[in-house]
């Protein structure tokens, strides 16, 4: 693994204009058709940003994502182009890029997140002890913090402006924002 000096906090591409700095990643305009997206090494817990990243955290967090992109690409079309991420930086910046970015097409995002839950954990496990349901999802009663539930339900989110929490949502109101078709398509696809 990469020593503390060699992390990458923010990355400094100049020769591409940034459009947005996440939590982790940071974003770089490639004309008007593509995005060259950079994971730093950068450490985010409750939405908030730690000083001490993390060497080789971004460089994980992209081999992680490409393995899985390559693996359900056939079930599920990614944003991929296929092109090397140093082929669009200078000599200087291509360290900042190396195993630690990908070069993806430019598209509009879908303001709704796939999840599928087998236990009952985090804003599920809030949800349920609210009203026994998660995403309109009715679960039996008794169940404890991160217990297994009884087969893996779809729980959709509604994608928050940054800083904020995504919100859980029915598969109803899924279809209001996405349309039916889709809707389908993303609740059988996970």
């Amino acid at each position: 693994m990469s020593d503390a000096a060699s992390a990458l906090h923010t990355s400094a591409i100049q020769s591409l204009p940034l459009l947005a700095r996440g939590k982790v990643r940071d974003n770089y305009a490639v004309g008007d058709d593509r995005i060259l997206m950079v994971a730093s090494d950068r450490l985010s817990a409750f939405d908030v940003i730690l000083d001490q990243p993390i060497p080789g955290k971004g460089a994980l967090l992209t081999q992680m994502a490409l393995f899985w992109f390559d693996k359900l690409g056939a079930i599920c079309p990614n944003h991929l182009t296929g092109d090397a991420p140093e082929s669009v930086v200078t000599a200087a910046e291509r360290a900042q890029v190396q195993g630690r970015a990908m070069l993806v097409q430019r598209l509009r995002p879908l303001p709704v997140e796939a999840v599928v839950r087998g236990y009952l954990a985090g804003s599920g496990w809030k949800e349920y002890q609210h009203n026994q349901q998660v995403c309109g999802v009715a679960l039996p009663a008794g169940l404890r913090i991160a217990s297994k539930l009884p087969a893996p339900i779809y729980t959709p989110a509604a994608k928050a402006a940054v800083g904020d929490h995504d919100e859980n949502i029915t598969y109803e109101r899924t279809v209001e924002m996405i349309g039916p078709e889709l809707a389908a398509q993303m609740r059988d696809t996970s």
